[in-house]
């Protein structure tokens, strides 16, 4: 079974729109059959994420720190919910437990485990196939920026190819699942 890794917002006060498309995130994982990593907490997109996944039958794997959970965000629904001590740790797991990864709209925290995740692919650290759902236009800016990047010479014109960015969740998923059945390992 896939495990797909979900970077996103912890945050609950969002336009309920993101919420939708982290609910439909879920529902799509667990409609595949797959299994969700993601970092492990029970607000915000990644509880919304978390709870579609569970409630359509997905496997849940929450990987936290020890100061989130004494913050009372974990969620004690995950089928396993593996707790660490720091957010390298806590990164590292969600890279290595992921078959593929999508990212959701969010915060520092996203953008961070984004970055650390495409650079990877770039550097050929891993073929994990990545993908964004561009929801409401949230990531538009940084397609503008990776595009400002490629046209000053700063990245390379292949960095496109790392990613799929769509505004639909079944795209974004639809483009997962193509990569991960031909085991190309590409988007």
């Amino acid at each position: 079974m896939p495990a797909i890794t979900v970077y996103c917002s912890s945050s609950d006060f969002l336009d309920p729109a993101f919420h939708a498309e982290a609910r439909a995130v879920g529902e799509g994982i667990a409609r595949r059959s797959w299994a969700l990593v993601y970092g492990g907490g029970s607000v915000g997109l990644m509880g919304e994420t978390a709870r579609a996944a569970k409630a359509g039958g997905a496997r849940v794997i929450g990987v936290i720190t020890y100061k989130l959970v004494d913050m009372e965000q974990g969620w004690s629904e995950c089928d396993e919910l593996v707790v660490v001590d720091t957010m390298r740790q806590r990164k590292q797991i969600l890279e290595e437990r992921g078959d593929a990864f999508l990212a959701l709209p969010g915060g520092l925290g996203t953008y961070e485990e984004l970055f650390e995740i495409l650079v990877g692919r770039y550097l050929g650290d891993h073929a994990k196939p990545i993908g964004i759902v561009n929801a409401r236009g949230y990531f538009n800016p940084l397609v503008a920026m990776v595009e400002h990047g490629i046209e000053h010479r700063f990245i390379p014109e292949r960095c496109r190819e790392l990613f799929v960015i769509e505004p639909a969740v079944e795209a974004v998923l639809a483009s997962l699942a193509c990569s991960l059945e031909s085991g190309a390992g590409s988007v």
